[in-house]
């Protein structure tokens, strides 16, 4: 049963994810579509991180974050993506209590992960364009470690905060949740209990999380922006934003989208739109990081040349 009966009380031991049973004739598409999505998320997200670990030419601070980033959205989507694709073909879609806090842990904790390293790989840009000459000095390996090793401890206890605090409230019922995964907002409006103390939770890690990072990347790309105009040749200008674009673009992606869904007021009306923003940052933007910064850049381009010859020569 998915609410058990203790003490005249009811505990929801399990929800019911609704996913996207309102389109119904399109089961075969979406599965499809998603399937394919996934797919090339893993194969692209690992090929890249495969040419970063083969060729010397990129063992750098720049593509050692970047292949940082491509785990987490190898894990970011495997936490969604398979269990979303399994619902597909499932009357009752049903999860467990314990798999759906599971769930949310590993998401939360990826997705504060992500937002810590974004800051680190901005500070890496404004090392690598306002000093040169000491980037090497600045950004060395060990610094590199500590910042991705902190990224990681960082988004973990800051997931793990907010698991216990979750723990805390009681499920009475219902237990519908009208998303494909179970997310904290959808579990707060089912609580049962009074959910005022992790409202503060979310709130003052929205500020450490989001704003912190928000405000570092924007001072480093002052600063950026401040040197490349400094520069008086138009080459070495347009040399300077490519190598900052494809992380702004990844950055206006991954913020955009979350703060559409989780600082936009929830209504009836926004639940679908919440959804489909949803997709965009759970399983679209984890497909499209490694093309953002493979498209146009040379290095990449490069190793990827060199890789091939020495496989078919």
């Amino acid at each position: 049963m998915a609410i058990t009966e203790e003490r005249n009380s009811t505990t929801v031991t399990r929800f019911i994810l609704l996913g996207f049973s309102e389109f119904p004739k399109l089961t075969i598409v979406l599965f499809s579509i998603f399937l394919g999505i996934y797919l090339m998320t893993v194969s692209w997200n690992v090929g890249l991180i495969t040419l970063i670990r083969v060729d010397s030419h990129l063992h750098t601070p720049m593509y050692f974050f970047l292949s940082n980033l491509s785990f987490l959205d190898i894990c970011y989507a495997s936490t969604i993506a398979p269990r979303m694709l399994s619902d597909f073909f499932q009357k009752q879609k049903f999860i467990s209590f314990t798999g759906c806090t599971t769930q949310y842990f590993f998401l939360s904790c990826l997705g504060l992960t992500e937002s810590c390293l974004l800051a680190a790989m901005a500070y890496d840009r404004y090392a690598a364009i306002c000093n040169p000459l000491l980037y090497t000095a600045i950004v060395s390996p060990t610094l590199c470690l500590q910042m991705v090793a902190g990224s990681f401890i960082t988004g973990f206890l800051g997931s793990f905060i907010q698991l216990c605090a979750l723990l805390q409230l009681h499920f009475c019922g219902p237990n519908v949740i009208n998303h494909f995964f179970c997310d904290l907002p959808q579990l707060m409006i089912l609580s049962c209990s009074d959910t005022f103390f992790l409202q503060v939770i979310v709130s003052v890690f929205t500020v450490f999380y989001g704003l912190a990072s928000v405000l570092v990347i924007m001072i480093s790309y002052g600063y950026i922006v401040a040197t490349i105009l400094k520069i008086t040749s138009a080459e070495g200008r347009s040399k300077a934003f490519n190598t900052c674009a494809s992380h702004l673009t990844a950055v206006t992606l991954f913020y955009g989208s979350g703060t559409f869904v989780y600082l936009w007021p929830n209504s009836d009306d926004s639940l679908s739109q919440n959804k489909l923003v949803s997709i965009v940052y759970t399983v679209v933007i984890p497909m499209l990081n490694p093309l953002i910064y493979s498209l146009r850049n040379k290095e990449l381009k490069d190793a990827l040349d060199r890789w091939k010859k020495r496989i078919f020569s």
